[in-house]
C-alpha cells in the first residue's frame, strides 16, 4: 500500500501541472455567452484585453479596453467584461446565442498574449460549476481515481 501511495503521489506531481485551459466558452442559464480568459498578465504592464471571434475569414472584435480600438457596432451595448481573481477577464455577450456561427473560434488577448479555442455551436456547454470543474480537471481526476482504487483494493 505504501508503494502504491508513493507512485500515486509521483504521478500526481507529474499530471497536475498539465495545461489548464486558459480560455473557456459556455452558455449561462439565461443563454448569454460567457468567455473566460485566464491569461496571467505580464508584470509591470498595464492590463489590456481584447475579446473577438472569427468564423471563416472574418474576425469580429466584441469588446476591448485598448485605446484606438473599438468593438463592432453590433456588440457595443451587448457585452461586458469583468476582472477575474486571481487573474484574467470574463466577457459576457447578451442576446447572440441564436445567431452564433456554426463553428466559431473565440479569441482573447491579454497584454499581448493570445489564446483561442474552436467551438461548435451544438457543443456549447452550460456554465455550471460542475461541468466547468470536470472540464478543467479531467487530467488529474482520472489518475487520482486509479491511484485510490489501487491503494485500497
Amino acid at each position: 500500500m505504501l508503494t502504491s501511495l508513493f507512485l500515486c503521489g509521483a504521478l500526481g506531481v507529474l499530471v497536475i501541472p498539465a495545461r489548464s485551459e486558459l480560455i473557456s466558452v459556455c452558455l449561462e442559464e439565461d443563454n448569454d455567452l460567457r468567455v473566460d480568459c485566464r491569461i496571467e498578465p505580464k508584470p509591470n504592464k498595464i492590463n489590456s484585453y481584447e475579446f473577438s471571434w472569427s468564423s471563416g475569414t472574418k474576425e469580429s472584435l466584441i469588446n476591448t479596453n485598448v485605446s484606438g480600438s473599438a468593438a463592432e457596432a453590433q456588440f457595443r451595448d451587448k457585452s461586458e467584461v469583468v476582472e477575474l481573481e486571481p487573474h484574467g477577464y470574463r466577457m459576457t455577450l447578451k442576446g447572440f446565442t441564436e445567431t452564433l456561427p456554426h463553428n466559431t473560434t473565440y479569441m482573447c488577448k491579454i497584454s499581448g498574449q493570445v489564446e483561442s479555442v474552436l467551438v461548435e455551436k451544438e457543443k456549447l456547454e452550460p456554465c455550471s460549476a460542475v461541468s466547468l470543474f470536470l472540464k478543467s480537471s479531467w487530467s488529474w481526476i482520472v489518475p487520482l481515481l486509479i491511484c485510490l482504487y489501487r491503494a485500497y483494493c
